[in-house]
């Protein structure tokens, strides 16, 4: 999923750098804002060496800004950055030039009103008044008011659409990646530049999978009205290709309705074109996709369009907080995917199931820096499983610590220090990766091979264990010399614990998303493991 991670947005900052041009040698008078207020906009213009925008004749007073926030006093809180963008800009109209109003005011006139489409549930402020001053008659002599209401409602949009909900709310849902920064007020400055840049057709500073999931939020709205959804019955238990029922033609419409489906909807038949459908309906809801239409694809196959598009909103405002983009290698863990995503500047290069923190134990939702890789390690038991399941172990047998490879080191507050040796059974398996931090999290290998083989892998006590450790290893020391993977091997099943510092610490991002597109723009579901997707929704969803 995470191509996306894919969640980093102030390397934004150096995309929208916009250096100036034309600029005089000649060094400016000094201007004081007591001067700037006196002077009249014809003298203070040229006052002001260099180009600042493609029009160098409209501008206007300062204290016209100041009238326009007392007179709309819902908008005070962005007045800070109506300010600074304007400053910077040395009170030079944005959104006017020689003709008239430029393109891209009635494409954000438009984006604002449309709001829902970004999945948002409210209004902005004085919406009404800026659809009366954008669609009355224009002329080409600039409208105060509109240029500033345009400028102020980007901000507010920006907030909304962008930025989302406050940091508040995230770190509340146990979200602990760090929120992205964005200065908005440069990007705007940019996009009044560029052609249609508002229209949507390039891309907005917001984790991609943001307009991927918007495009099937609009889908689904539009499924939910016209379609009344009703829950299709079952004549058996479980279907297979080869059978016949009637049934078959119900879930070949829906599936045609989902886009999993391009064949004949009428026909009875469990016949390959159905199968592959099936298949991929299965894929993309994290079920196991072997073809069989049982209880669980049919659960998938009927829940209703209102809780996919919760779904999707929720997971909208997730990639709001997300970084914009990673142009070094990363590491991107979907915890209710249960996959590592490896990627190279934001390419994705390859991915791989994981086992992740049972609810219980929750993998926390938080970012690190890759340090350390750690071959043959022992495994230092964290003193509540010490507590919980070893010495409880011990009184049931007393030769649990011997024929589990542990040894005790000491005792501290009662307890016995244990740690498991390297080797085949060591609970970490034969490598780790560390990324210091204060969650005493990382990814490691496993004895337990079998559970990757699992649809559903939260079985861990917080910690993620990877499926291809070697594989990650080579990854992460392309750039050690000597380490190919004939000496990883080695050094993996050596008994003895090594550590290895990476000359370049990798980023990782553990996120969760339960609705994302993946590498063929297929909408993706997963089950929401840790019940973090219903209080966003609610939040979300409730009237202003």
């Amino acid at each position: 999923m995470l191509r996306p991670l894919p969640i980093v947005s102030f390397l934004l900052l150096g995309l929208l750098y916009l250096s100036s041009c034309n600029q005089s040698e000649k060094k400016a008078p000094k201007i004081t804002k007591d001067s700037l207020k006196r002077r009249s906009i014809k003298e203070w213009n040229k006052t002001i060496p260099g180009n600042f925008n493609s029009e160098q004749e409209l501008f206007f007073d300062t204290l016209q800004i100041e009238s326009f926030i007392t007179a709309h006093p819902q908008l005070e809180e962005y007045a800070p950055s109506i300010r600074k963008f304007y400053n910077s800009r040395h009170f030079a109209f944005a959104w006017y030039n020689k003709n008239g109003l430029i393109e891209q005011a009635g494409n954000l006139t438009d984006r604002v009103k449309n709001l829902k489409d970004e999945g948002i549930n409210k209004d902005v402020p004085y919406r009404a008044s800026l659809d009366s001053m954008i669609y009355a008659k224009q002329t080409k002599k600039p409208d105060i008011n509109l240029e500033l209401m345009l400028t102020a409602q980007y901000f507010v949009f920006a907030k909304l659409a962008w930025e989302g909900m406050d940091a508040s709310i995230s770190k509340s849902a146990e979200w602990f990646l760090p929120r992205k920064k964005i200065a908005y007020d440069v990007y705007l400055d940019s996009m009044i530049k560029a052609p249609a840049k508002f229209a949507g057709t390039t891309v907005a500073p917001v984790y991609r999978q943001y307009d991927l999931l918007k495009n099937f939020l609009i889908k689904y709205r539009d499924l939910e009205q016209k379609d009344s959804w009703q829950p299709i019955v079952a004549d058996k238990k479980s279907y297979k290709p080869g059978d016949s029922s009637e049934v078959f033609a119900k879930i070949k419409t829906r599936l045609f309705k989902l886009e999993d489906f391009k064949g004949d909807t009428t026909n009875t038949h469990y016949d390959d074109e159905l199968l592959a459908a099936v298949k991929q309906f299965q894929e993309r809801n994290g079920m196991s996709s072997d073809g069989s239409i049982g209880p669980g694809t049919l659960t998938e196959l009927n829940a209703s369009l209102k809780k996919r598009i919760r779904q999707i909103l929720v997971n909208m405002e997730r990639s709001r907080w997300l970084p914009v983009k990673v142009d070094s290698s990363y590491l991107a863990v979907n915890i209710p995917e249960f996959k590592l995503h490896v990627y190279h500047s934001d390419s994705l290069l390859w991915s791989g199931n994981v086992v992740v923190g049972q609810s219980l134990h929750k993998t926390v939702i938080f970012s690190g820096n890759m340090k350390y890789v750690v071959f043959s390690p022992y495994w230092n038991v964290p003193t509540s499983i010490v507590r919980n399941e070893i010495l409880p172990a011990m009184r049931r047998n007393k030769n649990y610590i011997s024929t589990h490879q542990m040894e005790i080191t000491g005792y501290s507050g009662g307890l016995p220090v244990v740690r498991q040796k390297p080797g085949p059974k060591n609970s970490l398996g034969l490598i780790k990766f560390l990324f210091p931090n204060s969650y005493d999290i990382y990814l490691h290998d496993t004895p337990a091979k079998s559970l990757f083989g699992e649809s559903s892998r939260a079985f861990s006590h917080g910690c993620i264990r990877v499926e291809n450790p070697a594989k990650l290893a080579e990854f992460l020391l392309k750039d050690s010399k000597g380490w190919d993977a004939t000496k990883i091997k080695k050094a993996m099943n050596s008994g003895k614990e090594q550590y290895v510092t990476l000359k370049k610490k990798v980023p990782v991002y553990i996120a969760y998303f339960t609705a994302f597109t993946d590498r063929n723009n297929r909408l993706n579901f997963r089950k929401d493991i840790y019940s973090r997707d219903e209080p966003l929704a609610n939040m979300l969803l409730k009237e202003e």
